[in-house]
């Protein structure tokens, strides 16, 4: 076993205090493998990995990481780092059948999952919704139709009285601009289309669907935290100029204002728009309210900042990445200042903002294994101190941050980019299915192993 220093992180920071929870993200598609098996069903990710160039080299979730079958080995991988809480999400093709009855073997798998967590004393952070929505109520409409905000609810029902008890916080969606805008405005995730209008109509009925499973969570497993996970963005101007400056304030609106104005003040910016303009969502009656439903806590996905131009049509555009900037395989800058800004800007928007935890944060590298049979990944080391120290400055500003989750804990199928990019703080050889702790894997674990030893102040 190489010999890698912890994580540099001072120990009188906020963040390096025991009461603050740390621990590894995670997601059904992306690792269960085990596609066709104890009645699961087909979800879009399944239909849209089969549709040619969708994906790169033509990969698809089928095995993944054969977590569904290696959940117990996952589990003790989880308990070695001395994490404090586990991210995880329920694959609803796996626990209904079609007409919404429930799949006893799928449900099973969790339970069985869930119970070895709390014996190993990993508290379970389960996302109900993580983007693999069946693929028969995409038949019907998907998220565009306003019946599968209904759906998710009685799904969400179901889940909470099967697992209650058994889960410290429940969070509805994952990163719902994501479902919507990646998903329905420029196809780049399932299902695929590229429709403006069905992009914000998306939204909302998703944003519903969170508001109608957050009264079904509190009536079924009312001890457990409420929330919702969502994804954020930084953006600079590529030029001083006026339209750059506007061009980086849409951006900004469309990928933050447009989820988190309804969750936090029960209303759509009107900027957006300006952006899209004759794309306003239909909205009936009682919606914003139940969409505005208080929550427990609100976790924070951040992963980098974009460089933004004016399209010259009153939009914006992506700049070219020619600017000389650190970046990872994604492509994507490394700027943890960023997620300073964000929180310290969404504590001031948004007076009633409740205890926040960052439910994902990490980055892709080109990681194999080395001569040594170690996984050397330096880049990532220096990612996580420089992120964690920038939620320490935004506590030290006020923000109310209790927890951090590192995405992810191994390498797994990453959407449309396949198996090439890999986010895991572990090792995950595709053939073999073995798991090693990468470098930054056993920083962390050595930081915890510190941080437990360290007396209380």
């Amino acid at each position: 076993m190489p010999n890698v220093p912890p994580l540099n992180i001072p120990a009188d920071a906020a963040i390096a205090q025991p009461s603050f929870l740390m621990g590894v993200a995670t997601a059904s598609y992306q690792i269960e493998g085990a596609a066709d098996e104890d009645g699961r069903l087909q979800s879009i990710w399944d239909t849209y990995c089969d549709e040619p160039g969708r994906v790169l080299n033509g990969d698809h979730g089928d095995v993944a990481c054969d977590h569904y079958h290696r959940w117990e080995a996952d589990t003790d991988l989880i308990a070695s780092l001395g994490v404090d809480a586990y991210r995880m999400s329920i694959a609803w093709p796996r626990v209904m059948d079609e007409k919404g009855r429930p799949n006893a073997k799928g449900i099973a798998f969790y339970k069985h999952l869930l119970d070895r967590l709390n014996a190993k004393g990993i508290q379970t952070y389960v996302t109900l919704y993580h983007w693999d929505l069946p693929q028969h109520l995409q038949d019907r409409g998907g998220w565009a139709s306003r019946e599968t905000a209904y759906a998710f609810a009685d799904y969400a029902d179901l889940m909470t009285r099967e697992l209650a008890g058994k889960v410290t916080a429940w969070a509805t969606l994952n990163e719902p601009w994501c479902s919507a805008f990646l998903g329905y405005g420029i196809g780049r995730h399932a299902p695929g289309v590229t429709d403006l209008r069905q992009t914000t109509q998306a939204l909302h009925h998703l944003l519903l669907g969170h508001g109608l499973a957050l009264a079904k969570i509190k009536a079924n497993d009312p001890k457990a935290k409420r929330g919702i996970v969502c994804n954020t963005g930084v953006f600079g101007p590529r030029h001083d100029t006026a339209a750059d400056k506007d061009a980086t304030y849409l951006a900004y609106v469309q990928q933050n204002y447009w989820v988190f104005d309804p969750l936090m003040l029960g209303s759509y910016p009107q900027d957006l728009f300006r952006l899209w303009p004759g794309c306003e969502p239909l909205v009936l009656p009682g919606d914003m309210d139940t969409i505005a439903t208080p929550m427990d806590f609100l976790g924070i996905n951040y992963y980098f900042r974009t460089e933004i131009e004016s399209d010259g049509k009153g939009g914006y555009q992506e700049a070219p990445h020619d600017n000389p900037v650190e970046r990872t395989q994604m492509g994507w800058e490394i700027y943890p200042q960023g997620l300073t800004e964000i929180l310290v800007d969404f504590n001031a928007r948004y007076p009633d903002m409740p205890p926040v935890f960052i439910t994902e944060n990490g980055m892709a590298s080109d990681d194999s294994v080395g001569a040594d049979g170690g996984v050397a990944d330096p880049q990532r080391i220096t990612f996580l101190e420089r992120h964690l120290m920038a939620v320490n400055t935004a506590m030290a500003a006020g923000v109310d941050v209790r927890g951090y989750f590192i995405w992810s804990l191994m390498d797994n199928f990453e959407w449309a980019y396949g198996y090439e990019r890999r986010f895991g703080i572990t090792h995950v050889d595709y053939t073999t299915q073995v798991r090693t702790l990468k470098h930054s894997g056993l920083a962390v674990q050595g930081y915890l192993q510190a941080r437990k030893q360290r007396p209380q102040r």
